[in-house]
């Protein structure tokens, strides 16, 4: 918890209905670069808040970073907030520390539990509209801060500050059976997916500690309850989902005939089966990453021959949206997943990949940056531009009836396929799980249901074991 002696606190402004009616004060004021409100209906109340403020910064007071209140008014109980100024500060405490996809994560996870907390009103916001305001604005500081916040948010989050229960009602057995119900269910009453559920879980469960650590409530409330709705969760793949080396293959081709970016993507789909890359470290190869031999002149053949190669990976970019990156980008640049930053991994490159990075260089080059993957007009590689082409090649590459299953619905199916054909073909599963980034543990208990062929191997065993001849 920071501590400032870096304050500036505003006059006391009035918030008016449409018929221009003073409905309520807000005080405002600003710690380091950390802007804070409280919204009071009564003047004098509102006035003597302010006065606090003052009080405590005229007597030296520092002020804490993270809730915007001197150590004195925290102390006499200011601390008794609502739901939503504490989830507020919550995110802000958490939002340096965290990559764009974990405050992503916070934030979706701290909207799916947030009707528990607002009461039954009719002033209360519309649902869509409190899930936009808390997703775009509330649980972004950077976008709360702004000072650019329209009307209506400004609004529902005034709302929120005034309304939302307090912090202490989680403690109730049936608030607990209302976040038992958020956590776990969607709002059209289908379960949530089981990852969804857990890391909704896990947040707030950090969330309440943190509570504790502020003195909201005395203990965690959910260290002493069973989920026993809680989603079993299932990390195998489903085999159905893993294509054969024919049907990727084919896949990879038909990528090339979908204009207009098919073509440029081509090695992009081809890393994710052949190296096994994941999207976000396909998207962040560069040339630096690249140790390609030279194709050589088969005078036989009549073409270029092309040899093993590898690939040296340091870094990831995931695509989460410029809303939650530092710098505005639609991608964070992180370090490898489950890795410390600066420790990579090498992958080798086989001679098919190898031909197709080489036929990518030399038709488009490398970016400024030395990225070997961009967008049309230069850049990242949108997201939506190579799932878009995915799709249409997989519409064209498969039947009706195969379009329907789950075969290659994903391009990460393609690194699925990728690490069983290692385990299939005999790899050592040690060697596969330093190829791929995972544990040895974690790769066997997700892969080891889709080696492909091996049920067919397993027949022919018990066909023999019978006394079957073949």
């Amino acid at each position: 918890m920071g501590k400032s002696y870096k304050v500036r606190v505003w006059q006391i402004s009035p918030r008016r209905n449409k018929t221009g009616k003073v409905t309520s004060y807000s005080v405002r004021w600003k710690v380091e670069s950390n802007e804070f409100f409280e919204t009071i209906k009564n003047k004098t109340q509102a006035d003597s808040f302010r006065s606090d403020l003052v009080s405590a910064q005229c007597r030296g007071e520092p002020f804490d970073t993270v809730s915007g209140l001197p150590t004195s008014m925290i102390r006499k109980g200011h601390q008794d907030m609502s739901w939503f100024d504490f989830t507020c500060r919550y995110v802000d405490m958490k939002w340096p520390d965290l990559a764009a996809t974990a405050r992503q994560t916070v934030a979706e996870a701290l909207i799916r539990v947030a009707p528990v907390f607002v009461p039954m009103s009719k002033n209360a916001p519309q649902p869509k509209e409190l899930r936009s305001a808390l997703r775009q604005w509330a649980y972004n500081p950077p976008m709360r801060r702004s000072g650019e916040m329209p009307g209506d948010v400004l609004k529902t989050l005034e709302w929120c500050s005034r309304h939302t229960k307090k912090v202490q009602v989680v403690s109730d057995p049936e608030t607990l059976r209302e976040l038992q119900r958020a956590v776990t269910k969607r709002l059209d009453g289908k379960p949530f997916a089981p990852t969804v559920a857990r890391k909704t879980r896990s947040v707030l469960w950090n969330l309440l500690d943190y509570a504790v650590e502020k003195e909201l409530i005395e203990a965690n409330p959910l260290r002493g309850v069973r989920w026993t709705a809680m989603p079993k969760g299932k990390r195998k793949i489903d085999k159905r989902a893993v294509p054969n080396p024919i049907q990727a293959r084919t896949l990879i081709r038909m990528v090339g005939e979908v204009e207009r970016s098919g073509p440029r993507l081509v090695a992009f789909f081809a890393c994710m089966y052949y190296a096994a890359l994941r999207p976000e470290e396909a998207a962040a190869l560069n040339k630096r990453h690249l140790s390609l031999p030279d194709p050589v002149w088969n005078p036989d053949k009549q073409r270029y021959v092309y040899g093993w190669g590898e690939l040296h990976l340091d870094e990831a970019t995931p695509h989460v949206g410029a809303r939650w990156t530092d710098g505005g980008a639609p991608r964070d640049r992180r370090q490898l997943k489950s890795r410390a930053a600066g420790e990579g991994r090498s992958v080798p490159c086989p001679p098919e990949l190898t031909e197709h990075l080489w036929h990518h260089i030399n038709k488009y080059g490398y970016g400024l940056d030395g990225r070997i993957f961009q967008g049309e007009k230069g850049g990242e590689l949108p997201m939506i531009t190579y799932t878009r082409v995915w799709r249409e090649a997989r519409r064209r590459a498969l039947t009706a009836e195969a379009h329907t299953t789950p075969l290659a619905r994903r391009p990460y199916d393609l690194r699925h396929a990728a690490v069983s054909t290692w385990l299939t073909g005999g790899v050592d599963p040690t060697t596969v799980a330093e190829w791929a980034g995972h544990s040895l543990t974690v790769l066997m208990e997700i892969y080891a249901a889709c080696l492909y062929g091996q049920d067919v191997i397993a027949r022919q065993r018990v066909q023999a074991a019978l006394g079957h001849q073949p």
